[in-house]
């Protein structure tokens, strides 16, 4: 008897399958659909088309992530350790240069000149020998104007020697350490954008760190981490307070008041980072307010100008925001009732509060303090403007090499070691506190 014939049985008394039968099950025998096939192939079959159904659906968002998030990712990686300009600009020069030793003191032999040259003449006439120039000039200063002047001398250098007519013709072709660094980033992929990140460079003896005076970017790492938690610290102390009265005051006062919290995101972000200029230098609104009252001298003004408490100030102003809206959102979730409760067995109003309310806020100071991190730690118009050489970010460094030095592998080497850095404070993050307690209500 089948499953279909079951009601038919039970009104004849279970006489016996109707006619209409079109499967069966036996004892040991799998059960069958109506069509005949197995019950557990047809629910296999339907979980796959709804899973089909389903990547459909999210197909244009998952490739609009793909295209403006991933490749861009994968992009900056890349780039950090792309290197294959010299290899495919002097690709003579490189494989005669494999035999040569930097460490014995003196120059490659007359193979490794006439290379040189062959590869220049078709770089200067594939237009290529000036961007080879710029990549080996991060390496070694002077390369760039060496490359342009050679381009120009190739041409006339023929017949024997021309190891003495490079040298005769352009004295710079005589020293040891270009030809060290055409030897050192002859590969098609290099660490040298990541050793530049770290204050460091790829020497003779392997990797070796810069001068102290010129060491810039660990220090900037650093800044930017300390501040970056500085300011979500500060947002986190202003913004609870603000959050909590919101979620407490009735729906018609707490609306009208989210409006002045919102306002700011209806101003340009560059007016209010010049608004606060005017307000933070030492002839400016606060200052003068300060001198009016008299709680400072006008001698003693104060200096929150081009240095990171400027910083400070204008970024927690303009985040601010991103911290009072999550938390808003969690705690007008919260029931007042359990507070209710807690006073009425006895706890006082702090009591209650830290015991109660504070622990089921928590989310929301976790998705506040993350939203708020994130946007800091990549800011860069702010801290140009009001931070000065004490309080900028690394991300000014990283825009300063996109669009000003176009050393583009080492911004790309930063902003890896960026993200980097962000995932590992994620780890560290989600062990302590746990990212699954973090929620927008």
């Amino acid at each position: 008897m089948t499953i279909a014939d079951a009601p038919a049985a039970a009104a004849t008394g279970g006489a016996g399958p109707s006619k209409s039968r079109t499967d069966e099950v036996s004892p040991s025998g799998p059960v069958l659909t109506q069509d005949g096939r197995p019950l557990k192939a047809s629910l296999a079959r339907a979980l796959r088309r709804e899973k089909l159904r389903a990547f459909i659906l999210i197909a244009p968002l998952l490739f609009f992530i793909l295209l403006t998030f991933a490749a861009p990712i994968f992009d900056m990686l890349l780039r950090s350790v792309d290197n294959s300009i010299v290899p495919e600009t002097l690709p003579r020069t490189v494989v005669a240069l494999e035999d040569w030793d930097p460490a014995s003191g003196e120059l490659p032999g007359e193979p490794a000149f006439a290379a040189l040259v062959q590869d220049l003449k078709e770089a200067v006439a594939a237009k290529t020998h000036t961007r080879l120039g710029t990549r080996l000039n991060y390496e070694t200063s002077g390369m760039s104007s060496l490359m342009r002047k050679s381009g120009r001398l190739v041409e006339r250098l023929e017949g024997a020697d021309i190891k003495g007519q490079m040298i005769a013709a352009e004295k710079d072709w005589g020293r040891l350490d270009i030809w060290t660094t055409l030897k050192r980033y002859s590969g098609a992929y290099t660490p040298g954008y990541f050793l530049a990140a770290v204050d460091a460079k790829k020497g003779a003896e392997g990797f070796e760190r810069l001068p102290e005076n010129e060491r810039i970017y660990i220090m900037l790492f650093g800044r930017t981490l300390l501040m970056s938690i500085a300011i979500t610290l500060m947002c986190v102390l202003l913004g609870y307070p603000v959050a909590f009265l919101l979620a407490q005051l009735p729906l018609r006062t707490s609306n009208l008041l989210m409006i002045l919290v919102l306002l700011p995101f209806w101003t340009s972000l560059l007016v209010r980072t010049s608004a606060w200029k005017v307000l933070l230098q030492q002839q400016g609104v606060i200052n003068d307010l300060l001198v009016w009252v008299g709680l400072i001298g006008n001698d003693g003004r104060l200096v929150m100008m081009n240095n990171a408490t400027g910083t400070v100030i204008a970024m927690t102003h303009i985040l601010l925001p991103f911290m009072i809206l999550p938390l808003y959102s969690v705690m007008k979730t919260i029931s007042p009732s359990y507070v209710r409760a807690a006073r009425s067995l006895g706890a006082n109003d702090w009591t209650a509060f830290w015991r109660v309310y504070f622990p089921q806020s928590v989310p929301g100071i976790g998705a506040g303090a993350v939203l708020v991190f994130i946007l800091a730690i990549g800011y860069y118009i702010t801290p140009e403007l009001v931070g000065g050489t004490s309080g900028i970010f690394i991300s000014n460094r990283i825009a300063y090499h996109i669009s000003t030095s176009l050393n583009w592998g080492l911004a790309a080497a930063l902003g890896a070691l960026l993200l980097l850095a962000v995932m590992v404070l994620f780890y560290v993050y989600d062990k302590i506190v746990g990212i699954d307690n973090v929620k927008l209500g």
